[in-house]
């Protein structure tokens, strides 16, 4: 993955060790909105600040690796993609955006993405989320 971006919200330890620790807040204002975007742990080991990150949440990016292997870890039983979408779920956030990652890794397939849309899709409506609140776009970092 790229840490290209990690300087806005990682601290200096977590840019050390590739991965997020503390829930940390950004926000900016657009011409209509007040934005503010949550970096939430995504590490087992951190979830209590995730559920920290998460309370005050309107809406959630779920990360999918669209790679092998790293997509069905994710969604098996106990895999980090699918608590995550529990965890908002249960904490009521409605709306989420799944991000297809590292589809530059799979040559951009569309197969692939397809594959990783449809089943993302089907645990997220399993667990009770309306398809209409669910957007996909396909990312490479």
């Amino acid at each position: 993955g790229s840490f290209k971006y990690a300087w806005l919200t990682d601290s200096h330890a977590e840019r050390e060790r590739g991965i997020t620790i503390d829930m940390t807040a950004k926000s900016f204002k657009t011409a209509t909105k007040q934005v503010t975007i949550i970096d939430a742990p995504g590490h087992r080991d951190f979830v209590k600040n995730t559920i920290t990150g998460a309370a005050g949440a309107d809406a959630a990016m779920l990360i999918v690796s669209a790679i092998d292997g790293e997509f069905q870890a994710g969604m098996s039983r106990g895999g980090q993609t699918r608590e995550h979408a529990l965890l908002a779920f249960t904490m009521g956030i409605r709306q989420v955006v799944v991000a297809v990652n590292k589809m530059d890794m799979v040559e951009y397939s569309r197969e692939k993405y397809r594959h990783v849309v449809s089943t993302t899709e089907g645990y997220l409506r399993k667990i009770g989320y309306s398809p209409d609140n669910i957007k996909y776009i396909p990312v490479s970092g």
